[in-house]
């Protein structure tokens, strides 16, 4: 089967393709200019990035790896925490004097989104603003700034370009990131998704799995299905195929060996989720369950729509699968109002669920979000201490949760080389890593066998199982 002329672009114009660039009527590229870009943020941060360079790419611009080199400096940006909003602006000002060379400087992102024209008065030498829902019209933005124009948005959260760009270069040679969920509708008084991206809209399952079937064309055995709460997929189309059946038709598609999702809300996982993952092995073992806190009082301050002992009901449907799944979580600590008490039940939540990893996080105020409003706020040493407190827990229980496993062989999809010799490393179906041992002279992006021969806190160590 011939792969789609826009998909083979994808590949061949990939860092260290440029050779074959003329081939593709994209020899001016040099001319046309360059860019670099950095990322802050998540998951679905990164695939973003991923589409603006093909967007990029595709219409002849080629990507260098320092703001030196290029003509164009973007910025795709996270505001989920006030740190990372600080990082981005502290980067800004380290450029400022870039702008006097002639470069451009872009916010792309939740922050871009988040502070709009406001970037301009904090950062005056910023040309570009432009959000997640109008990365397909970059091109346009770009000339309008290079035939003159100082400053250029784009910040509309239009439904119709969310999730598609002509080209999406894909960073990852072995995993695939895919949105198939923009926005978000739950309205948690901490966050600021919903203004930064907006309501919940969802791909068309067409869409989906054609991109799924070029991906498997193009080599790619795991993809990602990625969300603000990727478990509230509504399917657009008159199939209205549910988040469950999405995704035994993607691990149905020839050529895909794994299929993970993230993140999961608890309101939204339901129990066809867990009988999809019994049913198809291709569904990887991992559920990522953001909880945020154990006490049921911090959780209706967080306005999460579930309380804990709900919560729990989701974590045993999960633990009563017919085989293993990993859980894994977001905390956060120092909500305003949170007592000791409350955050002890957060510390028993832990021993009750034990979780095979978290994220966790002191809470942060946002613009426009509710919490705002809200007394009784924690001081920062006490909510430093806590975050503290929790991870030292959460470390002793994955301890003790990886050692368990030794003696177990699981299979490993190899993504890394150590510099050490002999000594390689991968993701287990479960999500765990895997740092292990052999003498293969080559294993990237192969599926082997590793027996666990003893684990840390964060990873599995073991050989590989020939």
């Amino acid at each position: 089967m011939n792969k789609p002329f826009d998909v083979e672009i994808e590949r061949l114009t990939a860092p260290g393709s440029e050779s074959i660039r003329p081939l593709l009527g994209l020899a001016q590229a040099p001319e046309r200019g360059t860019f670099f870009l950095e990322t802050f943020g998540c998951q679905m941060n990164d695939h973003d990035s991923e589409k603006v360079a093909g967007v990029l790419l595709a219409r002849g611009y080629r990507q260098v790896g320092t703001p030196d080199a290029a003509g164009l400096i973007l910025y795709n940006t996270c505001s989920i925490r006030e740190k990372a909003a600080q990082k981005v602006f502290s980067r800004l000002g380290e450029y400022r004097a870039k702008q006097s060379e002639g470069k451009i400087i872009g916010v792309l992102g939740c922050v871009a989104q988040q502070e709009g024209e406001g970037i301009f008065e904090r950062a005056p030498w910023v040309s570009l603003v432009c959000g997640s829902a109008s990365y397909r019209k970059l091109p346009e933005l770009i000339a309008q700034l290079e035939s003159g124009n100082h400053r250029v948005t784009g910040l509309e959260l239009d439904t119709d370009e969310t999730f598609e760009t002509e080209i999406t270069r894909r960073d990852n040679p072995f995993r695939a990131y895919l949105t198939i969920i923009e926005g978000c509708d739950k309205a948690c008084s901490y966050c600021v998704v919903p203004y930064t991206r907006g309501p919940e809209r969802s791909r068309a399952s067409d869409s989906i799995l054609r991109e799924v079937r070029q991906l498997a064309e193009l080599g790619y055995s795991e993809v990602q299905l990625l969300g603000q709460t990727v478990n509230s997929y509504a399917d657009p189309t008159p199939r209205k195929m549910r988040f469950a059946e999405l995704l035994l038709a993607v691990a149905e598609v020839p050529g895909i060996r794994r299929v993970r999702f993230t993140t999961s809300h608890p309101s939204d996982f339901t129990r066809d989720i867990v009988e999809a993952m019994e049913a198809q092995p291709k569904l990887c073992e991992h559920v990522h369950l953001p909880v945020q806190s154990g006490s049921t009082k911090v959780l209706r301050a967080m306005q999460r729509t579930y309380t804990r002992d709900e919560y729990l009901g989701k974590i045993a449907m999960i633990r009563s699968a017919r085989r293993p799944i990993a859980i894994t979580t977001d905390i956060i600590v120092g909500f305003p109002g949170e007592s000791e008490a409350n955050f002890e039940q957060t510390l028993s939540l832990l021993d009750e669920v034990g979780y095979d990893s978290l994220f966790s996080f002191k809470y942060s105020p946002r613009p426009n979000t509710p919490s705002l409003k809200l007394n009784d706020v924690i001081p920062e040493e006490e909510k430093s201490r806590r975050l503290a407190v929790l991870q030292d827990k959460q470390r002793e229980i994955q301890s003790a949760r990886n050692k368990r496993l030794t003696g177990e062989t699981f299979e490993v999809l190899v993504s890394g080389k150590s510099r050490r010799e002999n000594q390689w490393s991968g993701y287990t179906s479960s999500y765990r890593l895997a740092n292990f041992t052999s003498h293969a002279t080559e294993l990237l992006g192969t599926y082997v066998q590793v027996r666990v021969t003893g684990a840390t806190p964060n990873s599995l160590v073991g050989e590989h199982v020939v």
